[in-house]
């Protein structure tokens, strides 16, 4: 906001967004001109006080097919508004509302002139007294904020302007609002000023299991108990429909509380400090996976294999089953449509992964990389995960002892690459598929065999039955018969064939059958096998279709065996071939349309490992050198810079490396908040790991330690110290082959700290060391500073404190000389945390007190909460109980809008232990909350909560 007094005119503003966006300058509605011009404003008013970027603007309002002179017509806009808001400004006067910063333009207007910002204000001040166990107040500031509302965010512009994230996000935190709401209004007995309000909420987000629950608490607290269970039965149907699942744990706990009736929250209601998590956090009570790729709309054959993978699950003999057999031969496609025809039977989700076996484009998943994604998925944040496999293994078979899930495991290469993959629960399924027989899991896991051939000539024949229609089909059928026989009965080829056949329903199906034959002499240069070989047979359709693609498809084909992964998304794809995203789009539907690459959800491709070699072997043959190294580069650049978005929204408590330019015709997305940040992390670390490693290896000069870097931050985040090692340590090798200084220093410090948290401190000291000379060499004050806090940080860990402290000086001396404030707090903080270790009470207050000021006011929530909590638990060891709690309870408030599991876990028992002497009960509460969320996390911290909680229980009440 602006820091000098608001203008006269500026006063007389009004802005609404939430809703229809509309204006009013001294009491009159101003007419705001065309759409475009509408969203300009809107997209500056959800911001406002912040710059928004020029190119924000031109890729909101055009996405990928801005005009040529966008920027000029954004530019035009904003001068109109600019008459329009102040018409008394000259044109050389300063504009007081909306004013040029930062690259874009940045809306100032005072608070109380925007609803969005009263909104704000008060949901801020609604969740601080819920912090404060004020219920009545945090219900009544709540639902003031609710009440500014009056539709879905920026609701008068036109459907595909309406829909940017943006806006999105703003709705997103309307709900989570209503959520707090909901557990005030009920904590505290206003429920009747909250039910219209709730009901709106509702309705707009019919799926959110903690809004609804909240919802139908309401209803029966206000005495309408038959329209709670109506309502409970509609999302219970909606829940199975479109997700093809039960309710959750808190929506059968809002059932259970209608039909008991009782009206009263005080039994079962979560408190209001526990509002339903915001969209992303990933809590483990509320998570049930859906991660089944599409089932064919047209299946065929079969019947055997299913009645028998029926029979298994019946019969309850067996907890896994091994699909082998030929590549193309259908496999996966049978493990989904039995996976999805039998999901109703696991209610507590559906888990699968492709473990890229055979992937020609990068080696096989690693179990650990696979364990990780599982965790995640299942409720686990990255950073509670243990490193090491066995601590991974146990985590995981711990998460799911206690549900009934159905797990897909694809593409395995071998029984080492599953085993640690297999619940020990007997009521989860696992379904394997591999090219191999995976014998090695018969005695050693109770699998089934199950081998799968090729279709029978009768499926085969039904299959293009299906497909092309029985009138064509029976017109042809020798034809059929001859299709059938070139492509080997395979159902890969077989889909191909009927792919292009049906974009030419004019054409016989003899001219097709005699196109296939004439296509077996043509792949002498691709051919492997004899001529008897299905694979032969399908390079002979895999060519056959490929010489129908049009120029820039079949250029796309010949690049997209480059992903790392067996899927793409859009931008990657747009990375590989150069091509406009647009274009792109218009390329991968004609790739889709003929069956080599499937858009299996909007924006994301997959295909099968034999077009991918197929690919590859075009690539090989028909394209120069240059051309594929220019696409891998858009590729890495592609990858390198979305992660460093990434990891930036997320971490914003920690420095990230400094970029190149992308090269040009990279695609590189933006986050607007760390949910979307996290979700893209979380599906895309296999291709980033596996990038990561094959560029490395390829020693592609200062490349491969730029990823590094930027996945340091993740990849510890996620606790996955394996992967980070191996990944750090061949960037360094590559660093030192190319002679790159700067890039040995970086990786020198990644494997430091990483081989410090795994309690190999003598190598991390020898690393690190080597950093601190590289950085200073090269005269990079922040890297030589954060090396130097990672030294602290090993030598806390071996109980050297005075040398910590030295270290932590000279990290603070170079953060000031950088100007850099987010680190000199960090470093503040953390020498606050070792005087504590050091038993300097005084000192530790003294040094957090300052942190918590300095990471206010540059608006830092990490660093805050982290300092908040250092301040707590030294007042506590100074027996000042009151000041301990009122630190305690900001960092809980903190953390709870950051979505830390664990760290809410960690300030609930330091907040129990103040309460432990003076006030048993309370310390029980906490205790048991975080109990609770740590046995949720599978954490073994939780052991030693349940002693406390034993030792609480056995004393005095």
């Amino acid at each position: 906001m602006k820091s000098g007094p608001a203008s006269a005119e500026e006063n007389s503003l009004r802005l609404a967004i939430l809703g229809p966006l509309r204006v009013w300058r001294q009491g009159a509605e101003l007419h705001l001109g065309p759409p475009k011009q509408q969203s300009v404003l809107a997209l500056l008013l959800v911001q406002a006080g912040q710059p928004v970027p020029l190119h924000h603007l031109v890729d909101s309002l055009w996405g990928d097919d801005p005009p040529e002179r966008a920027v000029n017509v954004v530019h035009r806009h904003v001068g109109a508004l600019r008459r329009l808001l102040e018409p008394g400004l000259t044109q050389r006067s300063d504009a007081h509302v909306l004013v040029r910063a930062a690259g874009g333009y940045r809306l100032d207007v005072g608070e109380d002139a925007v609803d969005l910002l009263r909104f704000r204000r008060l949901r801020d001040a609604g969740q601080e007294a819920v912090e404060s166990d004020r219920p009545g107040e945090a219900a009544d500031l709540l639902l003031q904020a609710l009440s500014l509302r009056r539709g879905p965010t920026a609701a008068s512009l036109p459907p595909g302007l309406r829909s940017h994230t943006d806006f999105a996000g703003v709705d997103a935190e309307f709900l989570r609002a209503a959520q707090a709401a909901a557990a005030a209004a009920l904590a505290s007995g206003r429920t009747e000023q909250a039910l219209p309000l709730l009901r709106q909420a509702a309705q707009e987000d019919s799926l959110n299991e903690a809004l609804q629950a909240g919802f139908i608490r309401v209803l029966a607290a206000e005495g309408f108990t038959a329209q709670a269970l109506e309502q409970f039965q509609r999302i219970r149907t909606r829940l199975a429909d479109e997700l093809g699942v039960d309710p959750g744990p808190e929506l059968r706990a809002a059932q259970a509380h209608v039909l008991r009736g009782t009206a009263s929250p005080a039994d079962d209601t979560p408190p209001a400090t526990s509002a339903a998590p915001a969209h992303g956090d990933r809590s483990p009570a509320l998570v049930r996976p859906a991660q089944l790729p599409a089932d064919l709309r047209v299946f065929t054959g079969r019947r055997e294999e299913i009645e028998h993978l029926d029979s298994l699950l019946t019969a309850g003999t067996h907890t896994a089953v091994t699909i082998g057999g030929t590549p193309g031969v259908g496999k996966t496609t049978l493990a989904l449509h039995w996976a999805h025809r039998t999901a109703r039977r696991f209610p507590d989700g559906q888990l699968y992964i492709n473990l890229r076996g055979y992937d020609p484009a990068g080696d096989p998943l690693t179990p650990s990389m696979a364990i990780c994604y599982f965790l995640e998925s299942l409720g686990i944040p990255s950073e509670r995960i243990p490193s090491g496999l066995d601590s991974q293994t146990a985590l995981y078979r711990s998460v799911l002892a206690r549900r009934r899930c159905l797990i897909v495991l694809d593409n395995a290469r071998n029984a080492e690459q599953v085993r640690p993959l297999l619940p020990g629960n007997p009521a989860c399924f696992t379904v394997v598929t591999s090219r191999e027989q995976l014998t090695g899991l018969v005695a050693s896991a109770g699998a089934s065999l199950l081998n799968v051939d090729v279709l029978t000539v009768a499926d085969a024949f039904d299959f293009l039955t299906r497909r092309l229609g029985r009138a064509r089909v029976e017109r042809s059928r020798e034809a059929a018969l001859a299709i059938v026989e070139h492509c080997g009965r395979l159902p890969l080829t077989l889909a191909i064939v009927c792919a292009r056949a049906g974009s030419r329903p004019t054409a016989p199906l003899a001219d097709i059958a005699s196109e296939l034959e004439r296509s077996r002499d043509s792949l002498q240069a691709f051919t492997l096998s004899g001529a008897s070989d299905p694979v032969t047979d399908t390079r002979s359709v895999f060519s056959w279709s490929y010489r129908a693609l049009t120029g820039h498809a079949a250029d796309a084909f010949r690049r997209l065996w480059l992903s790392p992964s067996h899927t793409v998304s859009l931008q990657a794809a747009a990375s590989l071939t150069g091509l406009p995203m647009r274009r792109t789009r218009q390329v991968m539907s004609e790739l889709h349309r003929a069956s080599l690459w499937i858009e299996y959800r909007s924006g994301h491709y997959s295909t099968h490992e034999l077009l991918k070699k197929f690919s590859q072997e075009l690539s090989r043959a028909e394209d120069a050198e240059g051309v594929v190294e220019g696409a891998r580069q858009r590729l890495y650049d592609h990858y390198l810079h979305t992660a460093h978005n990434a990891s930036s929204a997320i971490n914003t408590h920690r420095e990230h490396p400094t970029l190149p330019a992308a090269a040009p015709g990279t695609q590189v997305m933006t986050f607007a908040g760390n949910a979307y940040a996290a979700d893209w992390l979380h599906h895309e670390m296999p291709a980033l790991h596996a990038i990561a490693v094959r560029d490395a290896d390829n020693g592609a000069g200062v490349r491969p330690w730029r990823l590094a870097a930027v996945l340091e931050l993740i990849l510890d985040r996620s606790g996955r110290r394996q992967e980070q090692t191996e990944i750090q340590s061949a960037a360094l090798l590559a660093a030192q082959r190319a002679g790159d200084t700067r890039g040995q220093a970086q990786m020198h410090r990644s494997l430091g700290f990483a081989l410090g948290r795994t309690g190999q401190r003598a190598q991390a000291a020898n690393h690190l060391g080597k950093a601190l000379e590289f950085f200073s060499e090269e005269g990079d004050l922040l890297g030589e500073a954060l090396s130097h806090r990672y030294m602290a940080f090993l030598k806390n860990a071996g109980e050297a404190h005075g040398e910590a402290l030295t270290h932590y000086e000279a990290a603070l001396a170079l953060y000031r000389k950088a100007h850099h404030e987010i680190g000199i707090a960090s470093v503040t903080n953390e020498v606050g945390w070792t005087r504590i270790l050091m038993r300097d009470y005084e000192g530790a207050v003294e040094h957090c007190r300052q942190a918590v000021r300095i990471a206010h006011r540059i608006g830092n929530l990490n660093v805050e909460a982290a300092s908040w909590d250092s301040l707590g638990v030294a007042h506590h060891r100074l027996g000042r109980e009151p000041e301990a709690l009122r630190a305690l309870h900001r960092a809980l408030g903190h953390y709870r809008s950051l979505n830390d599991a664990y760290l809410i876990a960690d300030t609930l028992v330091h907040i129990g232990n103040v309460h432990s002497t003076a006030s048993p009960d309370k310390a029980r509460q906490s205790w048991t909350e975080a109990l609770e969320i740590l046995d949720s996390l599978g954490h073994p911290e939780g052991d030693l909560i349940r002693e406390r909680l034993k030792d609480i229980d056995g004393g005095p009440r």
